[in-house]
């Protein structure tokens, strides 16, 4: 059987590892332009095509992944000029990988559907080393007959793959993924300050914490930057864990849920991004918080 023709949008720093996977596989795969062109250029090299813009791509594709930074972008790429709603192409899979919000992405899955093509969610979790592996975990909204449909595209990238149900709750389980995991982070950098005021280190907290009950493979990712100093260990921006729990903010708007620790927790990441480290990877929350606390902080 033919395999499908796919088209992926977003080859940024998960997106690349991701349509790698996917040509590597055998699939036709087509892509855009980037601001960065040395993915694009990479991608190309393993005999994947270019075109100018999404509605190009869907005209010659059965399938589009979208990777890119959240619901505005998304929404652009769908309704935007040259868009993926105004190629018309009915049939058409859109799987959006994006951590996108939910209230968004239901709207949308609407309006194509309206259109004769149909909405999947696939976010992701882990880090870029599990995209170019081949090994990410993907949680996914989508009826049961679309996600038999993508699954095998999604398993040249993923390890691990949760079908959870309809449209919509695999944004919806990526929101409460991210919050847990953010939570994490705010806990530790707080737990780590709290700790040097008191005479300990960060390799004595570590000592303990580590080989106990209460490490997890977040906490081993975090803690590589302050007792390594290894930026690379944990590369998920201040600018995007902010986004995120304002998106789960939302989502809990929208369903009248009470989240007094979530506020704390975006707080967090809102204060650090205000004076101009939005750029930071998240581990590095623990130094804008021991700075907060008049520690020092190492270069």
């Amino acid at each position: 059987m033919q395999k499908p023709a796919i088209g992926f949008i977003g080859v940024g720093l998960m997106g690349h590892g991701m349509a790698k996977n996917i040509v590597e596989k055998g699939y036709a795969l087509s892509t855009m332009a980037h601001r960065n062109r040395e993915p694009v250029e990479d991608l190309l090299a393993r005999g994947a095509t270019e075109v100018k813009n999404p509605a190009e791509m869907a005209g010659g594709c059965d399938i589009i992944f979208l990777c890119v930074s959240g619901s505005p972008q998304v929404e652009e790429i769908i309704r935007g000029k040259d868009g993926i709603l105004s190629s018309g192409k009915k049939g058409l899979i859109i799987v959006d990988c994006s951590t996108s919000d939910p209230v968004s992405t239901l709207a949308i899955a609407d309006e194509l559907k309206a259109a004769g093509m149909t909405l999947a969610d696939a976010p992701l979790s882990r880090t870029p080393k599990e995209a170019e592996a081949g090994t990410l975990d993907a949680m996914v909204g989508a009826d049961a007959q679309t996600f038999a449909t993508i699954k095998p595209v999604i398993d040249c990238w993923a390890g691990v793959v949760v079908h959870l149900g309809e449209v919509g709750l695999g944004h919806k389980m990526k929101l409460i993924n991210n919050f847990i995991g953010m939570g994490y982070a705010t806990l530790y950098a707080e737990a780590l300050a709290v700790a040097r005021k008191a005479g300990l280190t960060a390799e004595q907290v570590n000592s303990v914490i580590a080989p106990g009950r209460l490490s997890n493979g977040f906490y081993e990712t975090f803690m590589k930057w302050t007792l390594e100093r290894d930026e690379n260990a944990h590369r998920f921006s201040i600018i995007n864990a902010h986004k995120d729990m304002r998106y789960l903010a939302n989502m809990a708007a929208s369903v009248g849920a009470v989240t007094p620790l979530q506020s704390v927790v975006r707080n967090g990441f809102a204060a650090m991004e205000a004076v101009g480290q939005g750029e930071r990877y998240v581990p590095m929350l623990a130094d804008f918080v021991a700075a907060t606390n008049g520690l020092d902080v190492p270069e």
